[in-house]
C-alpha cells in the first residue's frame, strides 16, 4: 500500500463540510492533519486492504501524517483475525493515538474469543500513564465484561483509576453509566459512597439518567446523589 497512492486516494473522497465538523468535534489535534473523509469510507478501504492483506508497512509507518491514517489503522487492528499479532500491533499504536475518535473506534473482533487474555491486557492498559491507552482499556472492560462476563472487581478496577486527563474521566462516566444499565444493584454503591471523584460521579450520573436503559425511579434516586458544591 503506497503512501502516496493512499493519500490521493483519502483526498479524492475529502467531504469538506464533514472535515469542519470533524475539527470542531476533535479540537485537540491539527485542523491540518483532518483531511474529512466519512467513516464508511474508510471501512469500505479497510476491507479492501485486508482483503488484500498488505497492510503490514502501513502499520509500522508510525506516525501518520493525517487523521484519516489512523482511522484505517484502528480499523484494520480491530479486523486481524490472528489475537497475538492484534495485540502486538495494539502495543504499537495505542502510543501514538491522540484522540478519542481514533481510540474509541479500536475494537478487535478477536477478542470476543479471548477473554481471558485479553483482561491481563486491559489490566496493563489502565495502569498506563497515556491518556489514551488508559481510555481504551475502559473501553474495552465497558465492550466486553458488562454482561456474561461481569464480575465486581471490574467496577473496581475503573474507580481506582484517578487521572487529570477530561477524555479519561469521560471514559470513566461513560462506563459507570453503562454499568449502571446493566449490572445496576452491583455497580449502584460505588456511586451512593460516592468513590469516585466529584466531576466524574457527576457525570456517571449525568449520562445514567439520559440513558433509556434507566428507569424514572432510578434517575429520580441517582439524581439525588449528585455531588453539589
Amino acid at each position: 500500500m503506497n503512501k502516496t497512492d493512499l493519500h490521493k486516494k483519502l483526498y479524492s473522497l475529502q467531504d469538506l463540510k464533514y472535515r469542519d465538523m470533524q475539527i470542531k468535534i476533535i479540537p485537540n489535534i491539527s485542523p491540518e492533519s483532518i483531511i474529512g473523509v466519512r467513516t464508511p469510507e474508510l471501512r469500505n478501504m479497510t476491507k479492501d486492504i485486508l482483503k488484500a492483506g498488505d497492510y503490514k508497512d502501513f502499520l509500522g509507518e508510525l506516525p501518520h501524517k493525517y487523521f484519516e491514517e489512523n482511522q484505517l489503522q484502528a480499523f484494520i487492528i480491530s479486523g486481524i483475525k490472528d489475537l497475538n499479532e492484534c495485540i502486538e500491533e495494539l502495543r504499537k499504536f495505542l502510543p501514538y493515538v491522540d484522540n478519542w475518535a481514533t481510540c474509541d473506534q479500536i475494537s478487535p473482533k478477536i477478542f470476543k474469543k479471548h477473554k481471558e487474555e485479553l483482561l491481563t491486557q486491559i489490566k496493563d492498559w489502565i495502569e498506563s500513564d497515556r491518556t489514551y491507552t488508559i481510555r481504551f482499556g475502559v473501553g474495552m472492560l465497558m465492550e466486553h465484561f458488562l454482561d456474561e462476563d461481569y464480575d465486581p472487581k471490574y467496577p473496581e478496577m475503573v474507580a481506582g483509576i484517578r487521572s487529570e486527563e477530561y477524555y479519561v474521566n469521560m471514559m470513566i462516566a461513560w462506563y459507570f453509566a453503562t454499568a449502571l444499565a446493566k449490572q445496576y444493584e452491583s455497580i449502584l454503591p460505588f456511586i451512593e459512597e460516592k468513590r469516585l471523584d466529584d466531576w466524574t460521579h457527576n457525570k456517571a450520573i449525568q449520562k445514567s439518567v439520559e440513558s433509556r436503559r434507566i428507569t424514572e425511579e432510578q434517575k429520580v434516586y441517582l439524581k439525588s446523589l449528585k455531588v453539589t458544591r
